[in-house]
């Protein structure tokens, strides 16, 4: 006798899209890296898990564009709109990089409403550098 084979439940049901807009995150850590040509602005909770994220090229700049301090404020303001509905009132602040769009990526989150316990440079810096390369010889 061949035992009956269960259909497996999809994934791609409607239960999935419920649940995203039920989940209140009250407090999380916004992670900003601005390089010279881009800056990512990452928002997650306080696992690491990401909750909403954006950069200047996606807010639909190109080129030189990306690297300025207006398309990294864009980027920011995208990124914050998405959890703000979700009840983000506190976070926590993370910029990496030597970038135009440090400051203006922060005062965009300043000017969002969220409350900032604080803010940290993560920029990393190399202590000693890698080890160089051997001597050639002739």
């Amino acid at each position: 006798m061949a035992k009956s084979i269960q259909k497996s439940v999809s994934r791609r049901t409607g239960r999935i899209g419920s649940r995203k807009s039920a989940r209140r995150i009250p407090k999380g850590v916004i992670h900003v890296q601005a390089s010279f040509n881009n800056t990512i602005v990452t928002i997650t909770d306080v696992r690491g898990r990401v909750i909403s994220w954006s950069s200047a090229g996606t807010c639909g700049f190109r080129g030189t564009r990306r690297g300025t301090p207006f398309a990294a404020q864009t980027a920011a303001g995208n990124a914050i709109r998405a959890v703000a509905d979700q009840g983000m009132q506190r976070a926590e602040v993370m910029i990496k990089g030597p970038g135009l769009g440090r400051d203006a990526a922060l005062r965009a989150i300043r000017r969002s409403g969220i409350l900032l316990s604080f803010v940290r440079d993560v920029t990393p810096m190399p202590h000693n550098g890698c080890r160089p390369p051997k001597k050639r010889r002739v």
